[in-house]
């Protein structure tokens, strides 16, 4: 349940985020942040990523949909651990955010542009997915090397105990 919660804040503060911008930028317009570094861009994305499958809103509305199910099923079924289903919890929020202006809006509100990459303007729930997504790859990965070499120790212990009982 807490999991579910962290991706309601993530998402809902995603959408007022997104909400402010929409109501406090004009579309296309620009304000700078912190000079040379970040700012504000309100556009609209009917894609991904780079605008990657522009035009098929819908098409990603329905995988986002599928995600964030799998997501929920992962949260409660998933052997886990805490820091793993935190960023379970990330990615899902963000994705839930992106689904909402998907389903609603026809497109993405974007506005995260950071000055010194000019082809990438993004939003929070983005920010929610890559965090989330790289934190929970990280930690999942790094547990299942320590459990495999748990099991590498285990078994070579085993192995010169039951060397010892050979009447070695």
């Amino acid at each position: 349940m807490l999991y579910l919660l962290i991706a309601a804040a993530c998402c809902a503060a995603d959408q007022l985020f997104k909400y402010w911008v929409v109501s406090h930028i004009p579309l296309e317009g620009y304000v700078e942040l912190i000079p040379g570094v970040l700012g504000l861009t309100h556009i609209r994305n009917t894609g991904m990523a780079f605008s990657m499958l522009s035009g098929h809103t819908w098409v990603l509305a329905v995988v986002s949909g599928a995600v964030a199910a799998l997501l929920i099923w992962l949260l409660f079924k998933g052997r886990f651990t805490g820091w793993e289903k935190l960023g379970l919890a990330l990615v899902l929020g963000g994705d839930v955010g992106n689904l909402i202006d998907r389903a609603f809006l026809g497109y993405v509100v974007d506005m995260l542009n950071p000055e010194f990459v000019r082809f990438a303007v993004f939003n929070l729930a983005d920010s929610f997915i890559d965090v989330g997504a790289v934190l929970f790859c990280l930690l999942y990965i790094l547990r299942s090397l320590r459990e495999e070499k748990a099991k590498k120790a285990a078994a070579l212990k085993e192995a010169r105990h039951d060397g010892d009982t050979d009447g070695n």
